[in-house]
């Protein structure tokens, strides 16, 4: 099993340091500390369990550090940074394990540069060695890349001519949408192995600056001060407590997240459990709470659930969403954060809520929503029924049931702080281009609607009575675990995302399908092919029939 969950003392390949205003993190990586057998991570490559430790320590950052303005990233071994994804793992793992890989390395790197954007933590990358592949994305994903100028430190993306696959860390999309690299450059940068150093890497805009080795760690520093100056950083963080889960042999619970796996099914179900007890309602009650406050913990359990079924149970290819508790309550903590948005543990936790949420709609699962009686979909967690493929709110009550008729509620949570990757917010994405029906929804905010009228406003796919209920859903699920999971995984990512592309909608929609794709073709992962033969001394034998 994959754990997701880490602390920097238990750290094998990254170290954290904290200096005032200025944190470094140095990439040591153990060659024996692989998650698998079979591979050695030389030359500072990388797993799935370097990753996990960089999420966590980026994580940290904003959360328990967020005195720190810059973040320096460097190796902690001589003449090379990081030669990338380690390849003899990609070649023993499976085709639904490299998909997932790229895809949380792809999110980790995201997560860089919202710390960036939105809370004020400048990356700067100190290349000290080659950087290839894998290596100069992580570099790509700073905001200032220093090039040591020794003569034979170079940057490359050379997972084409090499591997007969991309780059697969968002390389090709930051190169030109993020660095602005021309496209002859870039075209020629991205077919050679050797990739470029010095004094061209610079003029191409591959890198920012160039040091020499010798004072690379010093330019770094000067750069990271400056970044770091003015940024009225706040002095004192809150610590991320061990997550309390557990996990038997078909269900996974946390404190206000639960998840049955239903394997006979194909499905797992999920319930987020609303708040209990009273809700602070300034920055100071939220800060006493710390990682106790409610949308904090249930996002941290979320997020760990999401990466564990993506990675642990990937035959689940169904997810079904339920929440329980009090409305009042959720709504409560939505104001918290709104009111309290120009403080900056409100603004993270929001923050972490909307990656959260990115990451179940990168799922490549398909999402259905049931609202019931004793749900509470409203504002943060209506976001869920919003982000399905279909969703199914009970008209009336059950027979035989205690709780009244359900409801959902809007709150200022649903109109923009949780965009998607898109850049829009669900609303947006649901009713592109119809500022009609998006004004006709936005005035229902605050009010408790029942089935028919969330039907009606377009928020909700079905509203079936208690009579309809367990045959209609019954028949959607069912009818879903006939189809292809293939097909279902290319068609729930094109309708999931529509309206205007973005560098990250790019990276996850047209570069990750790419990849999907070219994962499972023989030229790569052939018994002949590049990736398979890499290291082997002998040459790959390519199919040359364009398709």
């Amino acid at each position: 099993m994959i754990n997701f969950t880490t602390t920097p003392d238990r750290y094998r390949h990254w170290k954290l340091a904290v200096d005032g205003p200025i944190a470094t993190l140095t990439l040591d990586v153990d060659e024996n500390g692989g998650l698998d057998p079979g591979y050695a991570l030389k030359l500072n490559s990388y797993d799935l369990g370097v990753d996990i430790e960089l999420y966590d320590a980026v994580q940290r950052l904003r959360f328990e550090h967020p005195e720190v303005g810059a973040v320096i990233m460097t190796s902690g071994r001589d003449r090379v940074f990081c030669s990338g994804a380690n390849i003899l793992m990609l070649a023993q793992s499976s085709h639904v394990h490299k998909v997932n890989f790229c895809k949380f390395t792809n999110e980790t790197r995201n997560a860089i540069e919202d710390a960036s954007l939105h809370s004020r933590q400048k990356y700067i990358c100190a290349v000290n060695g080659t950087a290839a592949g894998g290596g100069y994305e992580l570099a790509l994903a700073a905001d200032h890349i220093i090039l040591a100028d020794d003569g034979s430190t170079a940057v490359s993306l050379p997972e084409v001519p090499l591997l007969a696959v991309l780059p697969g860390t968002g390389g090709l999309t930051r190169l030109v949408d993020k660095r602005r690299v021309r496209r002859d450059r870039a075209d020629f940068f991205c077919t050679v192995t050797e990739g470029i150093k010095g004094k061209r890497a610079l003029e191409w805009n591959l890198v920012d600056e160039l040091a020499p080795l010798s004072r690379l760690m010093e330019t770094a520093r000067i750069r990271a001060a400056k970044l770091a100056a003015g940024a009225g950083r706040p002095a004192k963080g809150i610590a991320l407590s061990p997550l309390n889960r557990q996990i038997t042999g078909d269900a996974i619970a946390y404190d206000h997240v639960t998840v049955k796996l239903d394997r006979a099914g194909g499905a797992a179900l999920f319930t987020i459990n609303g708040p209990h007890g009273a809700i602070p309602a300034d920055a100071e009650g939220i800060f006493k709470a710390g990682d106790g406050f409610w949308p904090l913990a249930m996002c941290r359990q979320l997020d760990d659930a999401i990466l564990h079924l993506r990675f642990n149970e990937p035959q689940l290819g169904a997810w079904i969403l339920r929440t329980n508790g009090d409305t009042d309550k959720v709504a409560q903590a939505d104001q918290a954060l709104l009111d309290n948005a120009d403080d900056w543990l409100a603004r993270e936790i929001t923050l972490y809520l909307k990656r959260t949420f990115k990451r179940l709609d990168l799922s490549a699962r398909s999402l259905f929503a049931l609202i019931e009686p004793a749900s509470c979909f409203t504002g943060t967690l209506l976001e869920l029924a919003l982000a399905a493929d279909q969703s199914y709110m009970l008209d009336g009550t059950f027979e035989d049931g205690d709780h009244p008729q359900p409801t959902v509620r809007l709150t200022d949570m649903n109109f923009g702080p949780l965009p998607m990757a898109n850049g829009l917010t669900r609303l947006e994405t649901r009713f592109l281009d119809d500022s009609q029906r998006l004004a006709a929804v936005r005035a229902w905010r605050g009010e408790d609607l029942d089935a028919q009228a969330a039907e009606e406003l377009g928020l909700v796919t079905f509203a079936p009575d208690d009579i309809d209920w367990e045959d209609e859903v019954r028949l959607a699920l069912s009818a879903r675990a006939a189809m292809s999971p293939d097909a279902l995984t290319g068609m729930e990512a094109n309708l999931r995302f529509a309206g205007p592309e973005t560098m990250e909608s790019k990276i996850f929609a047209r570069l990750s399908a790419w990849q999907n794709w070219i994962f499972q073709r023989p030229n790569a992962t052939g018994e002949q092919g590049a990736l398979k033969r890499y290291g082997s001394g002998n040459q790959a034998v390519f199919d040359r029939k364009r398709a």
